[in-house]
């Protein structure tokens, strides 16, 4: 059962980042990254074409409550989201508390364990403050880095499934889980 989520008053600091909610002055950093090719596909989504896409999609972020910009040095260079999981593709967690997370990380950062501390840091407030039971995250079978940031942050494969991208191209993709059980045995 996804457990509703509401991050607007949450500010998270890790050792090198900054998880807080978007903020208007937030548009160049996001167009920044969020235009680059290669980057959003890793995701399932196309570069933005413009700075008013981004902007649409930023003003999302900031009004659904549920994403996180990702702060490094003063600027936002990722995105972070806590998703609702799909309960029609997990039906055995139909008796527990759960959300999705999803994450995105500019190119200019990748290979420097940001992503990775960012991940930790969400799945940690989740399961100490919001409760849940469980936290859902998936990859494309391609997409290695992300596989290994859900290794690193003991995540463990559940089922392949077949997902459909933002621009009409179905993937396979893997959905991971971690249980709070697992969570707090590392703790």
């Amino acid at each position: 059962m996804n457990v509703p989520i509401d991050i607007s008053n949450v500010v998270i600091k890790t050792e090198r980042l900054i998880l807080r909610p978007w903020k208007d002055s937030d548009l160049q950093d996001f167009y920044e990254y969020a235009s680059v090719d290669g980057v959003g596909q890793m995701a399932g989504w196309l570069p933005h074409k413009d700075i008013e896409e981004s902007r649409q999609i930023m003003n999302r972020f900031i009004s659904e409550k549920k994403t996180f910009a990702l702060e490094f040095n003063g600027k936002v260079i990722g995105s972070l989201g806590i998703e609702e999981y799909s309960e029609k593709e997990m039906p055995e967690y139909s008796d527990k508390l759960g959300r999705e997370i999803g994450y995105v990380l500019s190119k200019a950062y990748w290979g420097q364990g940001l992503m990775p501390e960012a991940v930790q840091a969400v799945v940690k407030y989740l399961f100490e403050q919001v409760r849940v039971d469980f936290i859902a995250c998936g990859h494309f079978t391609d997409n290695h880095q992300s596989m290994r940031v859900q290794e690193k942050c003991g995540f463990v494969h559940y089922k392949l499934v077949k997902y459909e991208t933002h621009y009409g191209q179905v993937k396979d993709c893997w959905i991971s889980v971690i249980e709070r059980a697992t969570f707090n045995s590392k703790v």
